[in-house]
This record gives C-alpha cells, structure tokens and sequence, in this order.
C-alpha cells in the first residue's frame, strides 16, 4: 500500500550514502556518527526512543485503563499489541529508523567534508543582500534593538538548543503513534527528502554564517549557550581543517533548523486534530527563525531557502505516502479506514 513512500525513502537512503562513501573514500576519511550528545550515538538513540515509545504505549495505557488492576494487564497489553503493532506498523518503524539513521549520519559526515571539499564562500553576498533587504541594517542588529540583548538572549538560546534532541523525538512519535500510518510513512520520507536537500544546498552554496564571519555584529549578546556552542562550532571546524579534528558542523545555506520546524509545523497541522497542539508548533517555526537571525546563525537568504525545502518535502512526502492535495485542501489516504484520525481541514 505505501510501497512508492518506502521505496522512496529507502533509495534516498541508499543515495546518501553513496554520496558519503565516495566522498570520504576520495578525502582519505572514514565514515563516523558524528553525533553522540543524547542519548549516545544516532544508532543507540533512536532504538532506545522506540523501545521507550513502545513501553510508554503499552504499560501507561493498561495501567490507565484497569485502574491499577494487575489482572488486566497482560490482556490489555496484549489487545494493544494485536490492534496498534501490526505487521505493517513494524514495518514503518524498522524501516523508517533505519533509513533516517542512515540519511542523518550522511548529512552530518557530509556537512563535515563541506571544507576539505570546497574552499568556497558567499558570505560577502549573502551578507550584502541582507542589508539591502533591511535598508541598510543588518536583520540581527535589529532584533536586538528590539528584543535586547540579555533575557531574550537566554530564552531563545534555551529554545534554539532544544530542537537536536527533538529531532529524534518527533521522528519516533510519528512512526510509532500516528493512528494512521500514511502519516507516518509521509513524516518520515519528508524528512529524509528535507534532510537530503538541506546537504545539496550546503555544497551549492557554502558559507559559514553571520555569526561566524562577522562576529562583531553578536558581541553584545549575553553568553548563553549559544555562545558555547558556537565557539565549540569553531573549534571543530579548525581541528578538522588542521587535520586533528574527526567532525564539523559549520553550513549556513540552508537553515534546516527553519525547514525542518516548519515541516513539522505542517505536519501537525494537516494531521494533528488539536488546536493547542498546532499552535505550539507554528509558534515554535516562529521562534526558530527569529532565533536564527538573532544570534546569527544564518542569513535570510537562508531562512528562505529552509521554508522552500520544507515545502518541496511536505508536498512530495505526501504525494509518496498517498495523500491527496486539491483545492479544498488535504484529504488522506482513500484507505485509509474510519477508525483513523481524520485530516482536518
């Protein structure tokens, strides 16, 4: 039924990785997972999320539904492993833990050759256009002209750091509790595809990001987080330059921070039924970009470029994944059967 979304996923899987092997076997670099910093590395992390997603569905559920009658448990986990974890959902959850396992681990070894690949840079451009856009001023500077410099400073570098660990949280949420699996299989080709599209445009256009190339313009930013992890940012890419360093992290063009928040934006909106659910998401798409501007993080050719490859991977995840779009908006699977979530309108 979803063979177009897996088989999609599973070639861009297999893609990237191509792409990463040859890279690395022409720069005389191995292959590494370059991020351990949740949970351990990307391979540890994501099964312990699902294996906790899986143990927070079946035991709260049965708890909550016997009232704390022990008897009741074994049946009721038993009914929820028979209804909910079917063939078709294993499926989803196997095969789509391991090609985003596979698509991330690429894009970050792949965002890490970027300077050994490419000496180039379009910072001076993107910097310009940046000023011409805002008539003179540059977008950061104004932001804190009007937001200050010191408690928002702290509440958006807070905010900012959550989105590594969320990035496996929501990945796990959508294979493992979306009642209809078209969404599942449509949340994570489209990420996959964004993820893929994020690396192109970081070896189409390379820069390293206001924040990095005109420092100056961020001194009066209080230290937060942020700034230790720009100065580790920092650190990685000259150790990797020098030779001494295993991974950086450094690619301004395009802000997957904003793609990758307004896709789950859109995903909670076209699948989520929830008001309050969707507001948090949209207001969280907003605080990214302001914050990406704020301390520097991109310019807003960037911020552009990240909405753009949201869009193209909302819509060809859908189409994979077997949603119809026409003019009265979004309407699901036409298998999907009544006693799934209805797409709202």
């Amino acid at each position: 039924m979803y063979r177009r979304a897996w088989t999609l996923l599973v070639v861009n899987a297999i893609a990237m990785f191509v792409w990463a092997a040859i890279t690395a076997w022409s720069l005389g670099r191995p292959l590494i997972d370059p991020d351990g910093s949740f949970l351990g590395p990307a391979m540890v992390r994501l099964p312990i999320l699902c294996i906790g997603a899986l143990f927070l569905d079946l035991v709260p559920r049965a708890l909550w539904i016997s009232r704390g009658r022990p008897s009741r448990w074994p049946e009721l986990v038993r009914d929820r492993w028979r209804t909910h974890w079917t063939r078709e959902r294993i499926l989803l959850v196997l095969l789509g833990i391991v090609c985003f396992y596979v698509i991330y681990v690429c894009y970050r070894n792949l965002k890490s050759f970027l300077p050994l690949v490419s000496d180039r840079m379009y910072d001076r451009e993107l910097h310009a256009l940046d000023k011409i856009l805002f008539f003179g001023h540059y977008p950061g500077s104004l932001l804190h002209d009007l937001l200050g410099t010191v408690w928002v400073a702290h509440f958006l570098s807070n905010f900012y750091l959550l989105f590594i660990p969320m990035v496996a949280i929501m990945v796990t949420v959508w294979l493992v509790w979306s009642r209809n699996l078209s969404y599942g299989w449509w949340f994570v080709t489209s990420q996959g595809i964004a993820w893929t599209l994020g690396t192109i445009s970081y070896y189409a256009l390379p820069t390293l990001g206001p924040g990095l190339e005109y420092t100056y313009l961020y001194n009066a930013l209080a230290h937060t987080g942020t700034s230790d992890l720009m100065s580790s940012l920092v650190n990685a890419r000259q150790g990797v330059l020098w030779g001494d360093g295993q991974a950086q992290t450094v690619a301004g063009f395009a802000s997957l921070h904003t793609g990758i928040a307004l896709l789950w934006a859109l995903m909670v909106q076209f699948t989520v039924q929830n008001r309050i659910i969707r507001i948090a998401f949209w207001v969280n798409f907003g605080l990214i970009v302001v914050a990406t501007l704020y301390f520097g993080w991109h310019y807003v050719a960037d911020d552009i470029a990240g909405v753009a490859i949201a869009l193209v991977s909302f819509y060809l995840g859908g189409i994979a994944s077997g949603q119809r779009f026409d003019r009265h908006g979004l309407a699901s699977h036409p298998t999907t059967t009544t006693s799934q979530v209805p797409v709202n309108r």
